[in-house]
């Protein structure tokens, strides 16, 4: 049977992972791409990072975003949760202490859950940057659903 999840349960669900599919459109079509994501609870959004290339350029342009993030034990056991929100980057020194707050939270979500302690943003993040300070931005969450399966 699949359920709806309560707000609560689709908040825990997005703390307690890391990786997600992050949904915008560009030139009237939709792409979907695998991203690295921070929930802070504080604010309600997701924050994130990456180079400048297609995503930024498409949501600089529409801002309005949905990210999906699954937990799945098997075919008759999983949890979904859909975000819809809104891009907004972040500047300066604000973009410096978000940067910060995505990456020490990146790296508790995997201790707590995968058991690795990490010190360095490169241990979970391929992206390498010459020259260009990475784009540091969050998606407000506008709102939140979430579905449930189990299975006996």
């Amino acid at each position: 049977m699949i359920v709806k999840l309560g707000k609560s349960k689709c908040r825990l669900l997005l703390s307690n992972n890391y990786i997600g599919h992050l949904a915008y459109i560009y030139k009237n079509r939709p792409y979907v791409l695998p991203i690295t994501y921070y929930y802070d609870d504080s604010t309600n959004a997701l924050l994130f990072y990456s180079g400048k290339g297609h995503k930024i350029n498409a949501l600089r342009i529409e801002n309005n975003v949905s990210m999906e993030v699954t937990d799945i034990d098997s075919a008759k056991t999983w949890k979904s949760v859909l975000v819809q929100g809104v891009y907004r980057e972040f500047e300066g020194s604000t973009a410096k202490i978000n940067l910060h707050k995505f990456s020490e939270g990146v790296k508790e979500v995997i201790r707590k859950t995968e058991g690795k302690s990490l010190k360095y943003l490169s241990e979970f993040s391929s992206k390498a940057y010459k020259g260009d300070s990475p784009i540091v931005f969050k998606i407000d969450i506008e709102e939140l659903t979430g579905r449930e399966r189990q299975m006996a």
